[in-house]
């Protein structure tokens, strides 16, 4: 029911709010906690591969042509991921980083989406 008890912040009151309001409403250790998992998974990726810390390398793994790629060596159902699952995968977090710009801008600017078309 509360997002924070100490400030009083209810998930509801959140909801209620557009996105942009609701983002500036939330308290500065709440940012700190998400930059901290954030950065957890970042670092992680950055220095292990294949799910080890990489003690050998002279460039961080991630950085490397095949790095950053989200695999963090957690597959409980064993799913054969191949180059076809890896392009559905990219294109979903593509589509989905242009519906949330659309919709903080819908919220911001008024009248900019649906964008006007000329037909």
């Amino acid at each position: 029911e509360y997002l924070s008890v100490t400030q009083n912040i209810k998930f509801a009151d959140l909801a209620a709010m557009n996105p942009v309001d609701a983002m500036k409403s939330l308290p500065a250790e709440s940012w700190g906690q998400m930059f901290a998992a954030i950065a957890i998974v970042e670092i992680y990726e950055l220095t292990h591969t294949g799910g080890k810390l990489a003690y050998d390398e002279t460039v961080a793994p991630g950085l490397q042509p095949g790095g950053l790629t989200g695999d963090l060596g957690w597959n409980p159902l064993r799913i054969t991921v191949d180059d076809r699952r890896r392009l559905v995968e990219l294109q979903n977090g593509r589509a989905a980083m242009f519906a949330i710009t659309a919709w903080v801008s819908a919220e911001t600017i008024p009248g900019s989406v649906p964008l006007p078309l000329p037909w």
